[in-house]
This record gives C-alpha cells, structure tokens and sequence, in this order.
C-alpha cells in the first residue's frame, strides 16, 4: 500500500469517526486530523512524510531540520529564514536545538533541548542496551557509519569501552554519534535543579 493510499485509509477513518463524534469539539479535532494530512499531500510533502514514518517505526531520536557545526553558523541560518520554523530542532555540535519563533517571525532564538538526553534514558531503562558492532577508535567508527549509503535510522554502537547511538537523519541525510553518557549530565542537572527547588 503506498503511503497516498495509507493517507485517503487514515482520512476515511477519521471522517467516519467524526461523523459519529459526540461534541463539536471532537469533531473540531477529527476534522483537524484530516486536514493535516491534506496539508502534507497537498504540500508534495507525502514522500517526506513516509520516511519519517520510517524513523518513528524504529523508535528513532526525534528529527532534526538542520545540522551546523557551530553556534554562529545556526544563527546565521535562522537570519535567513524568513518564516522560522517554529518548534522545530536542529542540532549545533551534536546537540539538539529548538526554534523559537514569535508568530510574525521578527523575533527568534535557538534554545538548547534535552530530546536527545531523554532518548537515551529510555534506551537505557533497563541497563545500557547491547552494542551491535565494536570498535577501538573513533576513527574506525566513522569510517564504518561513513561508509553506508543509507545506514540505519540508529544503532548502539561501542568505541573503546563506551556506548555510542550512532543516528542517521536520512531527511538531511546527517550522521552523529551521541555517548549514552549524556544521560549522566542528565541526572546531574536534574539533581542540581532539584536542590535548587527548581522543575527539570
């Protein structure tokens, strides 16, 4: 079944809950669903929506937009955007931002999110999850990732004794290896921000 088709399935099964919906406000909400996904066919952007599908299929870490090296080449890049894509997250050396945007785009920010560090925390719920390949240098691992034309959405991978998760954004076609041991740092400022009296 290709995804147009998964689509009109998806959209008729809305309408026909929408039609049997007790309030307007659910029929409100059915009929925003079904809008939706007439936003992403009417927008060319069907394809791009079924390779995302593919990365929530594999529990994959939330997409990113964009990928810069640095904090100055992010910023430089949301100057030129004359629609910022509010809400949307990008990574700035390997760490994942998200766009702030007032509505009418004059004012923006990227803030740093800590989607990445939650990702690895559920992986590592119960124990670090097994590595799936092993390597001795970091070297040897980015020519391994580098050297697949379409690796896999993630996988464990370990480097010299420590867990990495080496993700693959195919919509940007991008690669990174985050350590697991980010989820220390997690803990770290969640203990900080509770001494303090402060939420997470």
């Amino acid at each position: 079944m290709t995804i147009f088709d998964q689509i009109l399935e998806a959209q008729e099964l809305l309408g026909k809950n929408r039609e049997n919906a007790q309030s307007p406000e659910e029929k409100k909400l059915l009929l925003l669903a079904i809008e939706a996904l007439w936003f992403v066919w009417r927008n060319g952007q069907s394809y791009e929506f079924e390779s995302y599908l593919k990365d929530v299929e594999a529990n994959a870490p939330h997409r990113v937009i964009a990928a810069f090296n640095t904090r100055d080449e992010a910023d430089a890049w949301l100057r030129t955007q004359s629609k910022p894509p509010d809400l949307a997250l990008v990574l700035i050396a390997d760490k994942y931002h998200v766009v702030l945007s007032s509505r009418d785009g004059t004012r923006c920010s990227l803030v740093p999110a800590p989607d990445l560090e939650y990702h690895l925390e559920e992986m590592m719920r119960d124990g670090l999850p097994p590595a799936g390949v092993t390597f001795n240098t970091r070297e040897d691992a980015d020519i391994w990732f580098n050297g697949q034309a379409e690796p896999p959405a993630q996988t464990v991978i370990q480097i010299g004794g420590e867990h990495y998760l080496a993700v693959y954004y195919r919509n940007i076609n991008h690669r990174a290896l985050f350590p697991f041991s980010r989820v220390e740092r997690l803990h770290e400022r969640r203990k900080r921000r509770a001494e303090e009296g402060l939420g997470e």
